[in-house]
């Protein structure tokens, strides 16, 4: 019987090209010890070339950033009618785009921190710099500054004092030509992977990321640096918590019309307000990766989500 062609697409040019090329590799690893016929393509121009060339019977995207997780190499994948792993192109153009997903959030009634965004030209031609005070009035201090549409906590500032924000700012719009401004909510960082099954969306373990003591949140030296995290899986929590962030994140995968698998970012507050924060379409696979974590809490090998991501494609 001829094996299952699989072409996995990872690297490419974004700011995410390092932790591309590590989740490509360890996926790369897993299909072969699956024993699917594998090739692999480190994306650049001649990307739409060797797919037509390769013909593949699907396409494992482990591409992280721009290009990979905002629905155009899924709308390429389209075109050239080659079935792919992960959401769709609407669902990775929502999810990519933070401010257009919060702003379906809370829509949908889906709690997420309040917040304000501006574009470059708000800053360069409208004066959006002189709101700033009354911004930090408004959601509190201190302020979460993120570019709009970028991962792995690239690009995310804390600004402490109102007199922190432009800077902030202009840090953020370093990576983005349209930034965010939200409420810092303090609380409990998790994580909630989905994955489609033959029954439906299956939630594995929530992990919890406590970042050591000099990482002020789950930043990038937190999420991939080995050793700069403590993780808890499955987290420590209520069956009326654990109930209520499941939900909550189902909700947001079900918002964004997530199909496949995601993941999604949650800080849960004092209260027990489970506030989401980003669904992540292509989650990393690294192995300081979250939902790795989770599968591995549900007892499930690094090759067998493989083997689950995989067949996301033939759905």
């Amino acid at each position: 019987m001829e094996r299952t062609h699989v072409c996995v697409l990872y690297g490419g040019r974004s700011l995410e090209r390092d932790v591309s090329l590590v989740t490509g590799r360890r996926v790369i690893r897993a299909l072969k010890d699956l024993d699917y016929r594998v090739s692999d393509i480190d994306v650049d121009e001649s990307l739409v070339r060797r797919l037509v060339e390769l013909r593949p019977d699907a396409a494992f995207i482990a591409l992280h950033g721009r290009g990979g997780e905002d629905g155009t190499v899924q709308e390429l994948l389209e075109i050239l009618g080659i079935p792919y792993t992960g959401p769709g192109v609407p669902a990775s153009i929502k999810a990519m785009d933070k401010v257009l997903a919060k702003h379906i959030f809370m829509g949908a009634s889906i709690p997420t921190p309040p917040f304000y965004a501006f574009n470059d030209a708000a800053f360069r031609d409208m004066g959006a710099k002189d709101s700033l005070d009354i911004i930090a009035g408004q959601l509190g201090l201190p302020v979460v500054v993120k570019p709009s549409a970028q991962g792995s906590a690239l690009g995310i500032n804390f600004a402490a004092d109102a007199r922190d924000l432009p800077r902030a700012m202009m840090s953020a719009l370093s990576f983005d030509r349209k930034v965010m401004l939200e409420k810092y909510v303090v609380g409990r960082e998790l994580a909630v992977s989905i994955l489609d099954g033959p029954d439906g969306p299956e939630l594995l373990p929530v992990v919890e990321a406590k970042p050591r003591e000099d990482h002020s949140y789950y930043d990038f030296d937190s999420r991939y640096v080995l050793g700069e995290t403590d993780f808890t899986a499955p987290a420590e929590l209520t069956d009326g918590q654990l109930a209520t962030v499941t939900s909550t994140a189902l909700a947001a995968y079900h918002a964004l019309g997530c199909a496949g698998f995601s993941r999604v970012d949650i800080m849960m507050d004092a209260d027990g307000i489970p506030w989401v924060l980003e669904v992540n379409t292509i989650p990393g696979l690294t192995e300081s990766s979250l939902m790795p974590l989770a599968a591995e809490a549900a007892g499930m090998r690094f090759v067998d989500l493989v083997e689950r991501m995989t067949r996301t494609a033939f759905c």
